[in-house]
């Protein structure tokens, strides 16, 4: 089984955001980038399948050669080889029809990627991906269990989850559940001196239109100033809560 786990380069959430060129860009100064932590479920996922049932592990991103310390982490997590799609990661459309080329090209039975990434929060390369490659398509996935060439699959719903059965080539969406935190990977050194031997290969893109802009962004407005009242001063904290919230 070829598996294809798509890697997305995102900022630490601990890292200070800002904004350039009149807020119509991602300020990159002095930040940490890390694997997306979906991603990062989806690659343990793998790297059971490689260890249990043999497969093989190929990773994936689209963008510059800033993310390659990105997916050199990957490879020391445990996947075989990688590869960079050399261009600017500019929407969602345009990296899913990337990263489906990859899929093609490769012949991958199983693409993993995370439903979303933590830094625009789309959620909607994965499934156009399977649109791309006429696969089969599961999100909000928790559990995956492949045999021969079928899949079970349990995916999380409003008040519940679902399990589903399909087949292979599959795409699935991963989040966290898929597999338990704790079984999350840490490079050791013996991984990351293997990575270096490993292939990462640098791919150029074909071409692929973008069908959004960012026009700008802007960050969260400042929270306001909290209000102390006395635990005995009932009265003012019912007159605060009718005439200054309004929420009774």
């Amino acid at each position: 089984m070829k598996i294809l786990v798509c890697i997305s380069h995102v900022p630490d959430t601990t890292s200070k955001i800002n904004f350039t060129e009149g807020d119509t860009k991602f300020d990159t100064n002095g930040v940490q980038f890390v694997i997306n932590p979906n991603d990062e479920f989806g690659l343990t996922l793998a790297m059971w399948f490689k260890e249990k049932q043999g497969a093989s592990v190929d990773v994936v991103n689209v963008g510059g050669a800033e993310t390659e310390p990105t997916l050199r982490k990957a490879l020391a997590i445990g996947a075989d080889a990688a590869i960079r799609v050399n261009t600017p990661a500019t929407d969602g459309y345009a990296v899913a029809k990337q990263l489906a080329h990859v899929v093609k090209d490769g012949g991958y039975d199983l693409v993993i990627a995370g439903r979303e990434s933590i830094d625009y929060n789309g959620a909607m390369v994965p499934g156009m991906i399977a649109a791309l490659t006429d696969a089969n398509f599961v999100t909000n996935c928790i559990n995956l269990e492949i045999d021969g060439t079928s899949a079970k699959a349990i995916r999380e719903i409003d008040g519940g989850k679902e399990t589903v059965t399909t087949s292979l080539p599959l795409v699935i969406g991963g989040q966290k559940g898929l597999v338990e935190e704790s079984d999350l990977r840490i490079p050791n050194m013996r991984g990351i001196m293997m990575a270096r031997k490993k292939p990462l290969n640098v791919v150029e893109p074909v071409d692929a239109s973008t069908e959004t802009k960012s026009v700008s962004f802007e960050k969260p407005a400042p929270k306001g100033e909290v209000t102390l009242v006395d635990p005995d001063n009932l009265d003012q904290l019912v007159d605060l809560l009718h005439n200054e919230a309004k929420v009774i």
